[in-house]
């Protein structure tokens, strides 16, 4: 690489990647394009420093255009008042910097962001620019994760969606009240207005499904797919006084109203010389992985934001995972018989995962299942026995009556890296 660039690009490539650390919402999960004549590929499989569920570790080049900003935002370390040292690329150079480290091996796509130095508009067409020249000129197939600049116009956001795989527009905090505090320059009705317009581009863009007509399949022909990997957003967790439930309140509305892929959440990490009124330490790193499990129950399980449950402040339990707590707050449903409930139901026993449950409703046709038979699905028999019947247990209420009930079935916790839960 060096024979490449030279030292003063690659010290911006140094501060800009760093800067760009701060975005988590960078994951290519749903695009799929096959590459016939051009340069590289995009998989279901996922790509950005994330990682498959066979443990493989797949790369993005994560960077932002520039770290200049004209927002003030109280909590981004590239706010227009902060002295960070400053760096940008051209769109140039990011075209050949995205070449040169795929054909070194180095990374599977891009994810580009950027600050915004004159304005949304110029920002976004840049961002557009270095897109729609990898892939018409360099024939570039990779996947590619455009950021939406807040304010940019929608026909700048309708372009972006033409060429990247997916587009993220940040709601930042939570609640337009948290933005009022500490980025009154931005809204929430500019993103929402962003996330509307691409989900109803997608659905007018998709692809036809082949028409039977007089016994015979008729094909249309697609163009480029619009956004294959649909749009993501990402909220800062901890940086205000909201609590989780008003958190998980505006996640659930925005994938039900716009259809999000994902929602992201991400501790607050305190910044030099930040806002006075942020919290001068992270929260902890916890309450932003119950926040995914929560997400996790809320898009998969069939669970609601107002069964959860809460303490103080509208937080999650921060010493158990979100389903078993709700389990304990609703003893009087268990056990269950897994021989004979329903699935909504099995999927709200503690430590029974999506997968377990469809093995359990397959297996159940053939015999009753007994606690060996969850053993060998990977079920753990620690915590799901006391809320389980079973061919060969039939707990009653002995234990689920005990007070140390809850002690007896939280067990260490190691902070997943898929994101899951049970």
């Amino acid at each position: 690489m060096n024979n490449s660039f030279d030292k003063s690009f690659l010290d911006r490539l140094g501060v800009l990647a760093d800067a760009a650390k701060y975005d988590a919402s960078c994951s290519s999960s749903g695009a799929k394009r096959d590459n016939k004549d051009g340069l590289g590929n995009s998989t279901g499989m996922g790509i950005c420093h994330s990682y498959t569920p066979d443990g493989r570790c797949v790369s993005l080049l994560k960077i932002l255009l520039t770290n200049h900003c004209i927002f003030d935002c109280g909590y981004c370390i590239n706010r227009a008042s902060s002295d960070v040292k400053r760096a940008s690329f051209t769109p140039g150079e990011v075209v050949k910097l995205t070449l040169d480290f795929y054909r070194r091996n180095y990374i599977e796509g891009l994810f580009l962001s950027s600050g915004v130095k004159k304005g949304p508009d110029e920002t976004m067409q840049e961002l557009i620019w270095v897109a729609r020249t990898l892939r018409q000129i360099h024939k570039f197939n990779g996947y590619i994760h455009l950021k939406a600049i807040a304010g940019a116009s929608l026909d700048l956001t309708e372009e972006a969606g033409r060429w990247a795989d997916r587009v993220s527009a940040n709601i930042e905090l939570p609640t337009q009240s948290d933005l009022n505090v500490f980025a009154p320059a931005k809204t929430h009705r500019e993103v929402e207005d962003t996330m509307g317009h691409l989900k109803k581009l997608k659905i007018a863009r998709a692809p036809e499904k082949p028409k039977i007509t007089n016994l015979k399949r008729v094909f249309t022909k697609p163009g480029r797919l619009f956004l294959p990997a649909g749009q993501s957003t990402q909220m800062i967790v901890g940086a205000t006084a909201t609590g989780d439930k008003t958190i998980l309140d505006t996640a659930n509305r925005f994938y039900g109203e716009f259809k999000l892929k994902r929602v992201y959440y991400s501790a607050y990490s305190p910044i030099p010389k930040a806002n006075q009124g942020l919290p001068q330490s992270a929260p902890p790193l916890m309450r932003e992985h119950r926040l995914y499990q929560a997400d996790w129950l809320l898009r998969f399980y069939e669970f609601k934001v107002e069964e959860l449950a809460y303490a103080d402040g509208g937080n999650l339990d921060l010493e158990i995972d979100p389903k078993l707590a709700w389990a304990l707050q609703n003893r009087h449903l268990f056990p269950l018989d897994i021989n004979k409930a329903s699935r909504g139901l099995l999927l709200r026993i503690p430590g029974v995962g999506v997968k377990s449950v469809d093995r359990i409703l397959q297996a159940r046709k053939f015999r009753r299942l007994r606690l060996d038979d969850l053993k060998l699905m990977n079920v753990s028999l620690t915590k799901v026995t006391p809320f389980v019947m079973t061919a060969d247990n039939n707990p009653g209420t002995r234990l689920l009556d005990t007070v140390d009930l809850r002690a007896r079935v939280v067990q260490p916790v190691q902070l997943s890296l898929f994101g899951g839960t049970a």
